[in-house]
């Protein structure tokens, strides 16, 4: 049973950052593909960044390129999220998900519970 437990969300001021943290349980980390979810409110989920599972290749969505980092140590089967110059349509719910794939594909099998994200102006 593979378990996905999120930590790190808070609330910060616009330009503020925040690093998330995601411990797998269950397998290990280096049998999937990883990625980071959201849903903002009122929202339907969105992709933010994912990363192949050897952690040679990270792709990011447009909104979060060049702020938001993704990084995995396959050795402590955790993944994070640094999130740098946060700004209010940052906020949401923030999700850590595992899957199987290769390259720009990743499907996720798993879901974690999230970590609440508001960034306030």
């Amino acid at each position: 049973q593979v378990n996905l437990v999120e930590s790190g969300g808070d609330s910060v001021q616009a330009g503020g950052s925040l690093t998330l943290s995601c411990v797998l349980s269950g397998k290990a980390i280096s049998s999937y593909c990883m990625g980071w979810l959201r849903q903002p409110p009122g929202k339907a989920h969105e992709g933010v960044a994912r990363i192949s599972a050897n952690g040679g290749s990270s792709y990011y969505s447009d909104s979060v390129k060049g702020r938001f980092t993704i990084s995995r140590d396959n050795s402590k089967n955790t993944l994070s999220l640094q999130m740098n110059n946060l700004n209010t349509e940052d906020t949401a719910m923030y999700y850590c998900a595992a899957g199987l794939g290769s390259g720009r594909d990743c499907s996720y099998r798993y879901l974690g519970q999230g970590t609440q994200v508001t960034v306030s102006s």
